[in-house]
């Protein structure tokens, strides 16, 4: 849901002379949109690499799981505050990310390794043993 916030101008077109403009409170995080993370997506004949720009995100408050065939990424963002204010209007804030992809049933999402470095998430999914690419060795008759 997007926030509208009246401009003084528009106020004073609609004949709501010399009364401030009123701006809407922040919404809770539970309403705000979720902000889709951009992605990078590798591939090698070991696995995927998968590196999503999460600014705003610490360890804590990441979540990533395997759902079927469905790997799911969702955070909070936490924004510092200064000391003893409280935000009453904000513009460009996301609470929270997600970020959903469908995966291969070649990779094997028992052993996907996640790591987090200064705001970008890094994911290993490898591939199943048995589809990797191999060589078959040919015989002669």
């Amino acid at each position: 849901m997007r926030q509208e916030v009246q401009t003084a101008s528009a106020a004073s077109r609609e004949g709501s002379s010399n009364q401030p403009v009123q701006q809407q409170p922040v919404q809770q995080a539970a309403q705000q949109p979720y902000m889709i993370p951009p992605v990078d997506v590798f591939e090698n004949d070991h696995g995927i690499t998968l590196l999503a720009d999460m600014p705003g995100v610490n360890r804590d408050s990441l979540g990533v799981r395997v759902d079927g065939d469905n790997l799911v990424v969702e955070a909070a963002v936490t924004h510092a505050s200064p000391e003893n204010m409280e935000l009453i209007y904000g513009e460009a804030r996301y609470a929270a990310y997600r970020r959903q992809f469908t995966l291969s049933r070649e990779l094997d999402t028992s052993r996907i390794e996640a790591q987090l470095k200064d705001g970008v998430l890094h994911l290993s999914i490898p591939r199943a043993e048995e589809a990797k690419p191999r060589r078959i060795q040919v015989n002669v008759a």
